[in-house]
């Protein structure tokens, strides 16, 4: 099967987040798998554009990956370039994979896909929540869901979520749903020598002792302020290790030093690579308090290191977490987050046992081979029906 995912943005622009990440590794999977994976997308990095080719194939991991440039309109990542090259190539795929709402790649490949009769599958990527769309630039968006993204939701074969969680948000909306689908993210584990290569800077950060982590953007989404303040009469620190999102971290430092918890919470920037694995591996638990969260990558990262994990309710992969038994799923309050983070800081066997089975159901289930065969059953259904969806199911 020959499958062309159409994504606003790609590696290495890894500021923006989780799922840079997850779209690549899917691909990576279904190359793995014995599939041709073809991705457009742009070289959009913030302000600047990524250090790559463009309008020309570069492979990574046995994708191949061709950049298209955003002169103007950058906020929507418009490149009249990707259109052109997808007009010219559409006829060559089974089936077309979307990436985001909201953004232009997404509705011009929808369109040039549909006028082809070539089926897609679209993944909102945890943008379809109402409060995300009340929250910032409300009329914008509304504006667009009705007069774009609705017609372009309605055409998919199937909308992909990555849990349960992110398909009841998306369900409050006034938007049709054909076929969902839902497949988690994965994860793929460190290289195995991954310990001889972890930075001084790392190494140290262990070294200061025990801690709880947040791995992840700091944004205020995340649930960091109900994080901090749940340390309040403890001992436990609390390492916040990711790229800052609009200076939300001096937000989060002046709220920790006001609480009185200012030498317990250390803020770092991102850390990738083996860096990464090492903290993950060496943390009593990760926390993801989300407000909301579509999936939350850190979480089968952290099963993977045998890293036993507290998230809130709204956190997708808190169903994977109560399968796994994993973690601790709580409510989204200081409270609530204190008693989840105690009880596994005081308890080491506890931890141990949580760790033992995280890391079973991770490399059993959720490894971006077996993710991205889930995928492609899903593909392989909608070709064979014509690309058909159930709309509103």
């Amino acid at each position: 099967m020959k499958i062309l995912h159409v994504v606003p943005t790609y590696l290495p622009a890894t500021r923006y987040g989780g799922p840079i990440h997850s779209v690549h590794g899917l691909c990576r999977g279904l190359v793995e798998a014995g599939e041709s994976v073809d991705v457009l997308t742009t070289s959009v990095d913030g302000d600047q554009d990524s250090d790559v080719p463009h309008e020309q194939p570069v492979e990574l991991d046995g994708v191949q990956i061709t950049y298209f440039r955003s002169r103007v309109g950058r906020r929507l990542y418009w490149a009249p370039a990707m259109q052109r090259a997808l007009e010219r190539t559409i006829g060559q795929y089974d089936i077309v994979h979307l990436h985001a709402v909201y953004l232009w790649p997404t509705n011009m490949a929808a369109r040039v896909a549909h006028s082809a009769g070539v089926p897609y599958v679209i993944s909102p990527r945890g943008m379809l929540v109402p409060e995300l769309v009340s929250r910032k630039n409300a009329w914008v968006k509304n504006g667009w869901l009705t007069l774009i993204e609705s017609l372009t939701l309605a055409h998919a074969a199937h909308v992909h979520m990555t849990s349960a969680r992110e398909l009841e948000d998306a369900r409050r909306l006034p938007l049709p749903l054909p076929s969902p689908v839902i497949v988690p993210n994965g994860v793929n584990g460190p290289e195995r020598d991954f310990r001889g290569q972890i930075s001084e800077r790392a190494r140290a950060l262990i070294a200061g002792g025990p801690y709880v982590l947040f791995l992840g953007r700091v944004h205020w989404k995340k649930g960091l302020p109900r994080t901090v303040e749940a340390l309040r009469g403890t001992t436990m620190r609390l390492l916040v290790c990711g790229p800052d999102d609009e200076g939300f971290a001096s937000e989060l430092r002046k709220l920790a030093e006001s609480l009185g918890v200012g030498g317990q919470v250390r803020i770092e920037g991102a850390v990738a690579g083996a860096d990464k694995w090492a903290l993950l591996e060496a943390a009593r638990c990760v926390v993801l308090a989300s407000d909301n969260e579509n999936f939350g990558n850190v979480v089968p990262e952290a099963m993977w290191m045998k890293t036993p994990v507290v998230v809130s309710d709204r956190t997708g992969a808190a169903e994977v977490v109560e399968r796994a038994g994993a973690g601790l799923v709580c409510e989204r309050t200081p409270e609530a987050v204190r008693a989840a983070l105690l009880e596994l800081w005081q308890n080491d066997a506890q931890r141990a046992a949580m760790g033992e089975a995280g890391e079973r159901y991770a490399r059993d289930n959720l490894t971006w081979r077996s993710v991205a065969e889930r995928m492609l059953s899903c593909y392989e259904s909608t070709v064979q029906r014509g690309g058909i969806g159930i709309e509103g199911a």
